[in-house]
């Protein structure tokens, strides 16, 4: 049924000669190329907490969704069946296992926790829309299942529900954040040895080997790096930095884009300068735990020598 349905779209899209491949493309890579930015504005201008929540979810739903696909090691759809064909250039960010759906995994957090923590009617029409049309142009372009989807949407709004009561309970029990760190870190670290030394699935066609489990755990490392990251860079902000959000002042934003601007390029180009001297899987998590350490603890530190400076010339006057 699911492949019926893929077959289905596959050829809506051939009658209408791919006048919508395009849109339902940028749709998908916008949710993991460009997304996290506004979490992090928020984070570092806006609203430390509300940036910080959204942010948690994400990493949360991510790791899960992480350990969930390297356990079912669900093929993607052209592999169960030659006849689909994905549109475009949709296979290159279809990495990974099929189930569940790892773009479905960042936008439910992002979009659901910025509809969630703002409560602006509109906003919350509009984040909706960008989660069904993100879930749906992946079914549209070929490269997941209905069942993908349904089970990254469930893995997002479970993380957002977790992470809301979490922060609820730590308004009232601040001391207790270091614990929850500790037992996310111990997950995160658990959770990589998991899927490094579990057994995957190893199939072979004329003699070559159908799917390489190893290429296939490289979205994991990524993923599940990055939490571990973020609760380690979490508890140093903490206690060394205690930043707070810039404002939507001038200076602010100006610090907040030069920032969002670094990322990407630390995104784009911090594996690269990585690739000669560590393995393809351990590269891709170093580079993308450093990513999750600027935007938790270093740029952080860097918005607050610009409030201490201020202070400073308070203090003067």
């Amino acid at each position: 049924m699911d492949i019926e349905y893929l077959l289905w779209l596959q050829n809506f899209r051939n009658a209408i000669n791919d006048a919508l491949t395009p849109f339902m493309e940028w749709i998908s890579h916008f949710a993991v190329a460009y997304l996290v930015a506004v979490p992090v504005f928020v984070y570092w201008c806006v609203s430390k907490r509300k940036g910080l929540f959204v942010l948690a979810s994400l990493a949360l739903s991510l790791s899960v969704n992480a350990v969930i696909k390297l356990t079912a090691c669900i093929y993607r759809p052209w592999i169960k069946d030659i006849r689909v064909i994905p549109a475009g250039d949709a296979m290159t960010e279809a990495t990974g296992y099929s189930f569940p759906s790892g773009h479905v995994a960042t936008s439910a957090p992002i979009y659901g926790g910025l509809a969630y923590t703002f409560k602006k009617r509109w906003l919350t029409y509009l984040c909706v829309f960008l989660i069904l049309i993100t879930a749906f142009s992946r079914n549209y372009l070929g490269v997941h299942t209905p069942q993908d989807v349904l089970a990254a949407l469930m893995i997002g709004t479970g993380s957002l529900y977790l992470m809301h009561k979490l922060f609820l309970y730590l308004d009232n029990h601040p001391e207790k954040e270091d614990l929850f760190l500790f037992f996310g870190f111990a997950f995160g670290i658990s959770a990589l040895f998991y899927i490094t030394y579990k057994q995957y699935p190893t199939e072979y066609v004329n003699g070559e080997l159908l799917v390489d489990p190893h290429r296939m755990m490289k979205d994991g490392y990524k993923d599940i790096g990055m939490f571990v990251a973020c609760c380690a860079a979490r508890f140093l902000e903490k206690h060394l930095i205690r930043f707070k959000e810039t404002g939507l002042n001038g200076r602010g934003i100006v610090l907040s884009l030069i920032g969002i601007v670094l990322m990407s390029l630390i995104s784009q180009y911090f594996p690269i300068l990585l690739s000669p001297y560590l393995e393809t899987n351990i590269c891709a998590m170093v580079s993308q735990m450093f990513l999750a350490f600027f935007i938790i603890f270093v740029w952080p530190a860097v918005i607050r020598l610009f409030q201490k400076d201020d202070q400073k010339a308070e203090d003067r006057q």
